[in-house]
């Protein structure tokens, strides 16, 4: 089969109802030994990399080609990258991974930062794969397209809130795209359909087994114009001081069907000075059913230099990935680019803060801005750590998706920025991409006990 019909047919599959795909896929790996001590009494090992595998390396032409044909003419010699989410698929060892909005970086011109896109005819992807041993198999793909089957691309939606686009010199502009996505978590739900996550809007964005946009919700006030697909403005108004390219990155799926999604970063709210000081977090809880959100939760961060040693800038800290393990359970992942640690928390029943005066700009101090939540009467997530990534030999850095397998083991997967880097230099003379070497992979890390629900 050529590499152009592997990649247009979408698959169609048969999916576990009830609990989410993280929660019952498997896959086969050799045992972690447990260690005995001098009295022979059995102790737990610690979490350890069972496994590795690179993501094959696919020109991203060929690829985008191959869904959406003509679309790319020239792709610079960037290859494919899909690190930005990992969900289970229903066999062993295989996943639904994602495309970001393409391959982008920053050039400093005139003493300001030009967001540029190397390939801005690029469309975000939903991508099969398979860990065959080392190697990450692409087995298919399907192209996130518009309501008309026309590609969203992954250019950004308003001039008024998004970073302005460049071509991949900074040189000239780009125009904005209002059917644009910046996708960044995935799940996929019991019926075939997809829910991926944004960080334009930040928008929760509802896709067809065969990849079409069924409905974008957004917040209240976003007065988004010009989609070719429905927009609903259903997200709590407070969403739009969403940090730049700090939307929505991370989702889950609870078993019942509710979805949870973390904002990357602490609004700017009231100002950017504030945001980028603040540990507090917002986690959202979606309703399919009813087309809203349901409660929304306080989350505190650690602090930047407990996660990351080297690292002393609170705003490099950010919750990138999700993972349901019970009906009210969910793991959130804390990283900067280096590094990252899990935690667990309950979600608890109820709206949370939704609609209170924390969802109000008037409130003062801010919710970003108030350091003694639980003494101003807010209900914060208890955490507790189930992993320190960063401890753990053979983790790579700027780990995006993670997913549990069976009870004890997590699937992470990086995100390799399609082998781009920022600056001037990240191509050649002829326009072609240096890469940095970086790739995409999967890893599996074993964990000492299995994980509680």
């Amino acid at each position: 089969m050529s590499p152009r019909s592997r990649l247009s047919r979408p698959l169609r599959l048969t999916l576990t109802v009830g609990l989410p795909l993280a929660l019952v896929g498997g896959v086969a790996f050799t045992a972690t030994a447990d260690v005995v001590s001098d009295d022979g009494a059995e102790v737990r090992g610690a979490p350890e990399v069972v496994g590795s595998a690179v993501l094959d390396r696919i020109p991203l032409a060929e690829f985008s080609n191959g869904l959406i044909p003509g679309s790319v003419d020239n792709d610079r010699g960037v290859p494919l990258g899909i690190g930005s989410d990992l969900y289970p698929a229903d066999r062993p060892g295989e996943f639904w991974a994602l495309t970001d909005r393409g391959p982008n970086g920053q050039i400093t011109v005139d003493g300001k930062k030009r967001r540029t896109f190397a390939v801005p005819e690029f469309n975000p992807a939903i991508v099969r794969v398979k860990v065959e041993g080392e190697r990450v198999r692409v087995l298919g793909a399907v192209p996130i397209t518009t309501r008309s089957g026309k590609a969203v691309t992954g250019l950004p939606n308003q001039l008024s809130r998004d970073e302005a686009p460049f071509t991949y010199d900074a040189k000239t502009p780009l125009e904005v795209n209002p059917n644009g996505l910046d996708t960044e978590g995935l799940v996929r739900a019991a019926d075939g359909s997809f829910w991926v996550v944004d960080e334009y809007s930040p928008s929760l964005v509802h896709v067809s087994a065969q990849g079409k946009v069924l409905k974008r919700y957004v917040p209240e006030g976003l007065k988004l114009r010009g989609a070719d697909y429905p927009v609903v403005e259903a997200l709590p108004s407070i969403l739009l001081n969403r940090k730049q390219n700090r939307g929505f990155e991370a989702l889950t799926v609870l078993p019942g069907g509710d979805l949870v999604i973390a904002v990357q970063s602490p609004l700017l709210v009231p100002d950017k000075a504030s945001g980028e000081a603040s540990r507090n977090l917002r986690l959202l809880r979606f309703s399919p059913e009813e087309g809203e959100v349901t409660g929304e939760y306080a989350y505190r961060l650690d602090p930047v230099n407990e996660v990351d040693p080297a690292e002393t800038d609170p705003s490099e800290l950010k919750v990138s990935a999700l993972v349901a393990t019970g009906p009210r359970t969910v793991l959130v992942q804390e990283r900067t680019d280096r590094t990252a640690r899990l935690h667990r928390v309950t979600l608890p029943r109820g709206e949370g803060i939704l609609g209170s005066r924390w969802d109000d700009l008037e409130t003062s101090p801010s919710y970003e801005q108030t350091a003694d939540l639980a003494g101003a009467g807010v209900q914060v997530l208890a955490k507790e750590l189930v992993v320190d990534l960063g401890k753990i030999p053979g983790v790579p850095g700027k780990v995006e998706g993670a997913a549990l397998v069976g009870r004890d083991t997590l699937a992470l997967i990086n995100d390799n920025d399609f082998g781009m880097s920022d600056g001037p230099d990240a191509f050649d003379e002829n326009g072609r991409l240096r890469e940095s070497g970086l790739k995409t992979k999967i890893t599996h890390v074993k964990l000492p006990a299995p994980l509680k629900r």
